[in-house]
């Protein structure tokens, strides 16, 4: 969980327009759809306060993985969920003014469902946190919402995405092309491994840390990421052509 955006000079945002589609997309939360790096420092301060270790040590290893993961290392008898969906839940509530929307987020969000395309979020945040996140922000709710109680094991492993493969009704392995838009390295791993393409923004981790995860594109943020509307017939009715341009040129 959380994000800061990351200073990108020096790296070169200029590849052509590239036209893509896929059958469906699945969005991570934090740092790919909002901003809340502020409220998530404040929320690992008051957990390190309750449990005896530096928020700022916390916040180096927390992006993108599970609350319940991290207490798992530094604080076993806090790692269940009441006490997970219970902090998180405040985080929204407390810290409201605290999160932004990555640009561009809202309007590929709204393409998709003004035109009954297939997508899904899938966090490594609770239900609570995540859909106070939506209300305080006044952002769509999706009809399929892959959270961190969902699965056994967190980002990096695969779970979560082949689970959010699952409820768009494009199994893993099979034809299905889909697509993962991804901040964290550990997100960008569990999409690969899902069998995905990804699409890596640059809101979180630099440069380096999101092409070393391995993702397809690079972004700085959803700006990049544009919705083609493109005549359908059949089958073709429920694919998703997207326009993604401005992506980091890859050095050979």
């Amino acid at each position: 969980m959380g994000s800061t955006l990351i200073a990108t000079s020096g790296a070169d945002f200029s590849a052509p327009p590239v036209q893509v589609t896929f059958d469906g997309l699945l969005f991570d939360m934090d740092g790919t759809i909002i901003d809340s790096t502020a409220a998530v420092e404040k929320h690992w301060e008051a957990i390190g306060k309750e449990i005896g270790h530096s928020p700022e040590v916390i916040l180096q290893t927390s992006h993108g993985r599970r609350t319940i993961d991290m207490l798992k290392e530094l604080a076993p008898e806090k790692a269940t969920w009441e006490y997970v969906q219970h902090m998180e839940g405040l985080l929204p509530k407390k810290y409201g003014d605290d999160a932004v929307e990555i640009p561009g987020a809202r309007a590929l969000l709204q393409d998709l469902i003004d035109r009954k395309k297939p997508w899904a979020i899938v966090t490594s945040g609770t239900k609570p946190l995540v859909s106070g996140w939506l209300d305080v922000l006044s952002l769509p709710h999706p009809q399929h919402l892959i959270t961190a109680e969902s699965v056994l094991n967190g980002k990096p492993d695969p779970a979560c995405y082949l689970l959010g493969r699952d409820r768009l009704e494009l199994s893993y392995p099979g034809n299905a092309e889909v697509l993962v838009l991804e901040d964290a390295p550990a997100g960008i791993r569990a999409g690969k491994a899902a069998g995905c393409k990804v699409v890596g923004l640059v809101t979180s981790h630099t440069v380096e840390q999101v092409l070393e995860a391995g993702p397809d594109w690079v972004v700085r943020d959803l700006r990049s990421v544009r919705f083609v509307p493109v005549p359908e017939e059949g089958s073709e009715e429920r694919k998703v052509t997207l326009e993604i341009r401005d992506a980091l040129v890859l050095k050979n």
